[in-house]
């Protein structure tokens, strides 16, 4: 930002106490390998001091008004709808504001008067007024790019997100509709879609990463035969007005389980949309934390049980099937005990519970007389199947098995709960996973920016709790929205996961009955991270955001 002035910025911004001397130096001294870099945006790059404070300091000095325009949303205006993105990266100018025929535009160097004349007629052109600013070039250079690659993004020949194949308004039967209804789910990558009757119309809604976003409202006298044909197809009674189970079995690489339950309007069906055959992702592509070292040494056991732990919903399935796939080898029997059999893996004795003849105690009866060498659980729901699982890792089996509770230390409460002995619990249980889905930040809307100082104060208290220390000086993302993401700002998920290891201090403390307090304290003391910090790290590695990783934890 070179400016008309009597004396060098520098020695302007040290007579008003905004930065010292010696930052001048280092700036002076960073500006002989970067001759390019304004004295400004280098003081901006060094973070010496606030960058709202430093911006307002340098216009003043300019005499002219500055802004900040990272950190917040102060864009409130589409740049195209002033001047070319071409004009916007030749002159290096930004328009962010507009109201009452004037439009406040931000310039990296108001000095060249040539380039501010252009702006202007520009603008004059349409009408309207400009009201200049200055701020940081490199937040300008930043902000161009970041709408070029939108810009870009958006002609690529990505998938776009679909609307229904058939229109919901049109006199399409029945059939129609509810098949482009499930094969439009699919296209969008919905986990379930909600087939809800309201008051004049039926509303669908489908969930795509843990969200729900209301897609098509169909006229209200197709409802019967939407329902209709709903059972029809997942082998529901036609007569019965009741909760009912089904499932549809018409798409080939789809195995999609159905509920239904009437409500005030009608009745509401939820399918589940599970995929027969899938890759199975590597656990690190799953977010898992740590080194392979020690990945082995937590899932490499015998005479042990592993249990991963988690709401409904956020990957547990798909992390035991990831362990699977790294233990699978033609020298291992393996036998999994599901309900339902989500993801169909060759080599394996897959075995799916079906409740009218067996459950998953009795059946896991059954498979300890198979020779088994590793066993994995869908689920520990009740005493008798904890009991038996137990016995099967005590008797030289390796478990896996999932558990509903809120995190890995929780995992020995609810086993207790369920009428387990402190004794078997510690003796058997090896390691227990507790983890949440958070979304990945869109690939194509994603805008980098700097942690704010309230995000820095925020992730260092938690370091501060846990007596650790994070790298602040990346970046972090704000996730404006696109159409490839459903305007949320966010595509796909990545977990994020806390690992228990039972040592000997933590098996003694279980035998003796400590309370989940007391082991908490004792596992903090080792090697144990709770959630939160795994989380953290994926949002400085750029994956997630804080806000992102708040709605899941609830931490601020």
């Amino acid at each position: 930002m070179e400016t008309r002035r009597r004396q060098p910025i520098g020695v302007e911004l040290v007579k008003r106490g905004v930065v010292k001397e010696k930052d001048i130096e280092t700036a002076l001294q960073y500006q002989k390998d970067h001759p390019n870099k304004k004295i400004g945006d280098i003081l901006y790059h060094l973070e010496v001091c606030e960058p709202s404070i430093l911006i307002e300091a340098i216009a003043d000095i300019l005499g002219e008004k500055g802004v900040l325009l990272v950190g917040g949303n102060k864009i409130k205006v589409k740049v195209t709808d002033y001047f070319p993105l071409e004009v916007a990266k030749k002159h290096k100018v930004i328009p962010f504001e507009a109201s009452l025929g004037k439009v406040k535009v931000c310039f990296a160097n108001t000095s060249n008067i040539k380039s501010v004349n252009e702006i202007k007629m520009l603008l004059l052109n349409k009408g309207l007024a400009m009201d200049p600013y200055i701020t940081f070039e490199s937040d300008i250079i930043k902000i161009l790019k970041s709408m070029e690659t939108m810009d870009t993004m958006e002609t690529m020949n990505s998938e776009p997100v679909a609307d229904l194949e058939v229109n919901p308004d049109s006199n399409e039967t029945a059939v129609n509709l509810v098949d482009s209804i499930i094969r439009t789910g699919i296209k969008r990558r919905a986990s379930d879609i909600h087939i809800e009757p309201m008051r004049d119309y039926v509303r669908i809604r489908y969930r795509i990463d843990s969200e729900l976003f209301i897609v098509a409202k169909i006229k209200k006298e197709k409802q019967q035969q939407l329902i209709g044909r709903l059972k029809a197809i997942s082998n529901m009674h036609q007569e019965k007005q009741e909760a009912q189970d089904g499932r549809i079995l018409l798409y080939d690489d789809y195995n999609i389980r159905v509920s239904s339950q009437p409500n005030l309007y009608g009745e509401k069906f939820v399918l589940r949309l599970l995929k027969k055959e899938t890759n199975i992702k590597d656990i690190f592509e799953l977010g898992f934390p740590g080194t392979e070292q020690e990945l082995k040494k937590t899932i490499s056991k015998r005479n042990s049980i592993t249990i991963i732990a988690g709401p409904t919903g956020e990957g547990k399935t798909t992390t035991l099937y990831s362990i699977i796939s790294r233990l699978d080898r033609p020298e291992i029997n393996i036998t999994t005990i599901e309900d339902p059999v989500e993801i169909r893996i060759p080599g394996l004795n897959q075995i799916e519970i079906d409740e009218n003849r067996a459950n998953f105690s009795s059946t896991l009866r059954n498979v300890l007389r198979q020779d088994p060498d590793i066993i994995l659980v869908g689920e520990i729901r009740d005493k008798e199947t904890g009991e038996i699982a137990i016995q099967a890792g005590q008797t030289g089996h390796y478990v896996l098995s999932t558990i509903h509770t809120i995190d890995s230390i929780e995992v020995i409460t609810r086993l207790r709960k369920l009428g387990l002995s402190d004794y078997d619990i510690a003796s058997t249980l090896a390691t227990s996973i507790s983890q949440r889905l958070v979304r990945r930040v869109c690939p194509k809307c994603a805008v980098e920016r700097e942690f704010t100082a309230q995000e820095k104060k925020i992730i260092t208290e938690v370091g501060e709790k846990y007596n650790i220390t994070f790298d602040l000086s990346g970046k972090t993302y704000d996730t404006p929205g696109c159409r490839f993401c459903n305007n949320t700002g966010y595509y796909d998920r990545i977990g994020i996961f806390e690992v228990l290891n039972l040592t000997d201090d933590l098996k003694e403390a279980i035998m003796v009955g400590k309370s989940s307090i007391e082991i908490k304290r004792i596992a903090i003391q080792q090697s144990y991270e709770p959630l939160i910090i795994d989380g953290i790290r994926k949002v400085i590695d750029g994956h997630t955001t804080l806000e992102e990783l708040n709605r899941k934890l609830l931490f601020f």
